[in-house]
Parts: C-alpha cells; structure tokens; sequence
C-alpha cells in the first residue's frame, strides 16, 4: 500500500461510533459530549459521528434527522434553529446530555480524529469551511451514504482530506466484481462497508479476502462497521481489514490490545 495520510496512518484503525453507543457508561448517550469523552479516556484517537445543519446553519454531532428516537423533544433538526435543538435532553443511566455542536468536539479534545459522515444535505460546504479555519486537513476522513453530498466535499477539498468510498457503491462493486475497478478509480482512501448486504432474501458477504487484497494493491484500506462482537473482530482482523468502528468500544480495545496491535493511547 502506498504511504496513507496522517489520519490512516497506524492501523489497525479504532473508531468509536457515535462515541461507543453500546459503551456501558455510554448507553443512552451516543454522540453527546460524555460518550466522546468517554472513547478519549478509553485512550481511543479516532471519533465517528454524523453531522446535520439547524435552520440557521449550524453543524451538529448527532445522527438521526429527527431528535425524536433519542432525546426528549421532537422535530428535524434541519427544520429547527440551534436554540431549540440546543434544548433537547439525550437522557442516560447517570446523566442527561445536550447535543453538541461539532466544534464542540473538536474544542473538548485537541489532536483528535475524526470520522465524518454527511448525513444530510447540505452539509459538505459548511464541514468544509470547519476544516480550513481549523486546520483540520489531516485529522478528518470525510464519508457520506449520498454520493452527491461526497462529490460536492471532493469538489471543495480538492484532495487535501481523507475520504471514505460511498459504501454502497462499494458494496455493489462486491455484488458486481466488474464493477470494482470502476470503484477503486474513486479518489477514496477507504472503503467504510458493512460485512455483508441482504440480497432477495439472502446475505452477501461485502468483506472478502479478495475485497482487500485488490483494496490494498491500490492503496487503499478497508474499514468494517459496525461491529461489537469480539469473535467477529477476530474474524475481520486475521481476514487483514485496517480499521473496526465500534460501539462496544471496551471490547474492541480489549481484542487489540491482547492482540498487541491497539493504535491508541495507553
């Protein structure tokens, strides 16, 4: 492979979803301030989050669209200023939690990394102007499940930041191998991909042998989500992927670091 950006530098890659949402400490919490600090204090480098904009533009950490499933209020968030999203209440074991907003994150937690999906539209823009007044260029990889959200990010950051495949892009290249190549000619860093798809009523494994053996001749890494079992860690890890999003994040540190190859801090 050829030598990857600061972001993908040391592998194998451990990120915490949403913070590590199914993180004891964390249940009930996902994307909020505790569950990132939590991952941190883990020792954990790498956050994922999604990212959505308020009515008045400003970019949250959070992943539904709705504040309904997880907080005390309701409404799109697209639809509602900051003021009011700033209300809600994620409500846990021990804690109640605000949303954050991106910076945030990035305030509470120098030097951290950060895996960024565009849940919604409208957000490439914005994300990108985050990360030239910060100078986060080498500390963000850039994904989105809306091709055209991720080729308007592209199209701005001109190859200064890390990029994800769409995954399901990817996943069709698997269905259709003669697709891949198409797929591998993408300025994508890595492909972020589930293990496998359902298809007419039967699975399709995504994550093969052959997936990353091309995936790592042309340079680039194969990160798998979302996963919480550490049998199935094991599994992905001998298969040689390069990073594990997790929300069981005290088992993935456990099966890294037993393998002696854990990539975060002590």
């Amino acid at each position: 492979m050829s030598t990857p950006r600061p972001y993908l530098a040391r592998t194998p890659v451990a990120l915490a979803h949403r913070g590590g949402a199914l993180y004891g400490p964390n249940v009930g919490l996902e994307n909020t301030m505790t569950a990132f600090g939590n991952a941190v204090d883990l020792g954990y480098t790498h956050l994922e989050t999604d990212v959505h904009l308020t009515r008045d533009g400003r970019i949250v950490a959070f992943h539904d669209d709705r504040l309904d499933r997880v907080t005390d209020r309701t409404g799109l968030i697209r639809d509602l200023p900051w003021s009011e999203v700033a209300s809600a209440r994620l409500v846990g074991d021990h804690a109640e939690e605000a949303i954050p907003l991106l910076t945030d994150v990035i305030d509470a937690f120098p030097g951290i990394n950060l895996n960024i999906d565009l849940k919604a539209p409208g957000t490439a823009g914005p994300l990108w102007r985050l990360i030239e007044e910060r100078g986060l260029h080498d500390r963000v990889c850039v994904g989105s499940f809306s091709q055209r959200s991720l080729s308007h990010f592209r199209r701005l950051a001109r190859g200064r930041v890390a990029t994800a495949a769409g995954q399901i892009g990817t996943a069709l290249a698997v269905l259709a191998p003669r697709m891949l190549s198409a797929v591998l000619r993408t300025p994508a860093d890595v492909f972020q991909v589930p293990t496998s798809v359902p298809l007419r009523g039967r699975t399709v494994e995504v994550v093969t042998p052959k997936l990353i053996e091309v995936a790592h001749a042309h340079g680039k890494q194969v990160h798998v989500w979302t996963i919480d079992d550490a049998g199935e860690m094991e599994r992905l890890l001998e298969l040689g992927v390069d990073g594990l999003v997790s929300d069981r994040i005290d088992v993935l540190k456990d099966v890294l670091t037993r393998r002696g190859v854990w990539t975060g801090r002590d």
